[in-house]
């Protein structure tokens, strides 16, 4: 068994690797690759294997037609965003309160919340995870498992290139039971329509990913 100090490395580099894998894809992206695959080299396991699938595809594909197929699965379908609170707040009151979670965990740790992207939008949580705080974001990633395992399995019934490195993700994660993350997407999130308008999901601006 690995030293858990050694599991807490290893697991850092996993998010970071695929926090930069689940970037947009844009003037940064062939540098967002190359720091990936330096990354992917410094560890071993099923993690590496799976990132090294999304890596290979994302470097086979051409930049137009990639960055299309990500606005397209991550920005204009809801089964497949990558914001965690929609899972569990839905079109809710709570989902404002679930999202001051994400905002307060970056200030406790000494950070600003992000200005350009959602606190919960999952390569933030990772890159926080994997750079600033590993503690404090392994409890996000942790709290919001069954999201990112219904986020895994949207993304394989849709054969996305993405899958595996969300897969990677889980791999460092407590497991949970399939019935969970199938029902989750089989029923969608809570929903709270008076009073509120219906949710909705934007393409959220880009731009190079350098922090939280």
């Amino acid at each position: 068994m690995r030293p858990r100090r050694d599991r807490s490395l290893h697991d850092r580099v996993v998010w970071q690797s695929a926090s930069l894998l689940l970037a947009y894809p844009d003037d940064g992206h062939a540098a967002r690759l190359r720091t990936a695959a330096d990354l992917i080299g410094q560890i071993t396991g099923a993690p590496a294997a799976l990132l090294g699938e999304t890596l290979a595809a994302l470097r086979g594909a051409g930049p137009m037609a990639l960055a299309t197929q990500y606005v397209d699965t991550f920005d204009l379908r809801k089964q497949t965003t990558m914001l965690l609170t929609y899972w569990t707040g839905g079109d809710t009151r709570n989902r404002g309160v679930q999202m001051v979670a994400f905002t307060q965990a970056y200030r406790a740790a000494g950070v600003a919340p992000p200005k350009h992207e959602a606190p919960d939008h999952l390569p933030v949580v990772l890159e926080f995870a994997a750079t600033v705080d590993p503690v404090a974001g392994r409890r996000l990633l942790a709290d919001h498992r069954v999201p990112i395992d219904v986020l895994r399995r949207a993304l394989v019934d849709a054969c996305s290139p993405y899958a595996p490195a969300i897969a990677a993700v889980c791999a460092t994660l407590p497991g949970v039971a399939e019935t969970q993350s199938r029902t989750l997407l089989g029923t969608g999130p809570p929903r709270e329509s008076v009073g509120l308008e219906p949710f909705q999901l934007t393409v959220p601006p880009r731009r190079a990913q350098g922090g939280v």
